[in-house]
């Protein structure tokens, strides 16, 4: 059994049936949430007997690093190898001065979504991450964070390979682990969930009350042009997935940050933009304009500066709060879109 698949309660109830003392399973339980340890021998407050039997019992599967790469604008991309031999990425985004380090996580190995305009849609979905694999990621990262930063991790964000709301129970539960004070003990409102668009989903994730943000990619503001380039949406099209992010903001009070790739000549006109404008009316929401990372044998082209610019200008005229994102490690292919385990 993987001794991270337990709560605190159950570890305590099975520690207990082995003769061990209450306090024992805090004990453990701190070891493996809240000082990273990669083994039961680093347990070092443990009875050499006690280690034993937890060897004897359980796995401790661990995520390690099998590759990272540095990009000349600072980005950090790692590639990590899980106990099966699958590999995932997970990029570390230093905006050094205003003090903000943001980890993008990934929460599958694959994708089964198949977005046109995404590396890591090509890939075949193999399976979904563990909530400790994904609680992996981010300790490992914030170990990289303050070494080659000399700071800790301020944001997470769940946009990286795979879509988090298909590994729901898994992703809820890193949500846990990483905000809980027995834990790494982040507030939530550093933690931003990204998806495509499972409308079932949202309203599910609202009704979790994890005070995390919540992300929809949308990339088109009608469904003929995102069931072009999002297969998901033919099942839920933007009226279902409007609805239900309007049950999040009401659940939860939390402004919906809608994430838009433009491409050139697709989605990047005034009367994209208008329809755009039509859907953040809906619900109390911001946007980030994200600019377009190539990828092999894709038919899109990046939108051009003044198109960017003038999208953007369309929308905070009309009172929309709007951030343009420049792409940030392009050249190790950390980009937006661009994970795909490439060596």
């Amino acid at each position: 059994m993987d001794i991270r698949s337990l709560s605190l309660d159950e570890l305590t109830s099975q520690l207990i049936l082995t003769g061990e003392k209450k306090f024992r399973a805090k004990q453990v339980y701190e070891w493996l949430w809240q000082k990273g340890a990669r083994t039961f021998d680093e347990m070092t407050n443990l009875s050499l007997d006690l280690r034993e039997k937890l060897k004897e019992n359980y796995e401790l599967p661990v995520v390690t690093l099998d590759k990272l790469q540095r990009s000349s604008d600072g980005t950090v991309k790692s590639r990590f190898r899980l106990h099966d031999g699958h590999l995932i990425e997970s990029v570390l985004i230093p905006v050094v001065a205003d003090d903000r380090f943001t980890v993008c996580v990934s929460s599958q190995v694959g994708c089964s979504l198949s977005c046109t305009f995404c590396a890591t849609g090509r890939m075949k979905r193999l399976r979904n991450l563990t909530a400790a694999e994904i609680y992996d990621q981010v300790y490992l990262v914030n170990e990289q964070c303050l070494e080659i930063f000399g700071k800790p991790l301020t944001n997470i964000v769940y946009m990286g390979m795979g879509e988090p709301l298909l590994a729901f129970r898994e992703v809820v539960g890193s949500i846990d682990r990483i905000t809980s004070h027995t834990g790494l003990n982040m507030a939530p409102r550093r933690l931003t969930v990204s998806t495509a668009g499972i409308a079932k989903m949202i309203r599910k994730l609202a009704d979790e009350d994890t005070k995390v943000n919540l992300a929809l990619s949308l990339h088109a503001a009608d469904d003929l042009k995102r069931n072009e380039i999002m297969p998901i949406n033919e099942t839920n099209n933007l009226e279902a997935i409007i609805e239900s992010l309007e049950y999040f903001y009401e659940k939860t009070k939390k402004r919906i940050g809608f994430e838009y790739i433009t491409f050139q000549d697709f989605n990047d006109s005034l009367e994209d933009a208008e329809q755009l404008y039509r859907i953040c009316r809906r619900v109390p929401s911001m946007v980030n304009i994200i600019e377009y990372n190539p990828i092999d044998n894709a038919p899109f082209r990046k939108s051009s500066e003044h198109r960017i610019d003038d999208f953007a200008t369309y929308l905070r005229d009309r009172g929309i709060m709007v951030t343009v994102r420049r792409s940030r490690g392009k050249d190790i292919d950390a980009a937006c879109g661009q994970l795909a385990n490439k060596a």
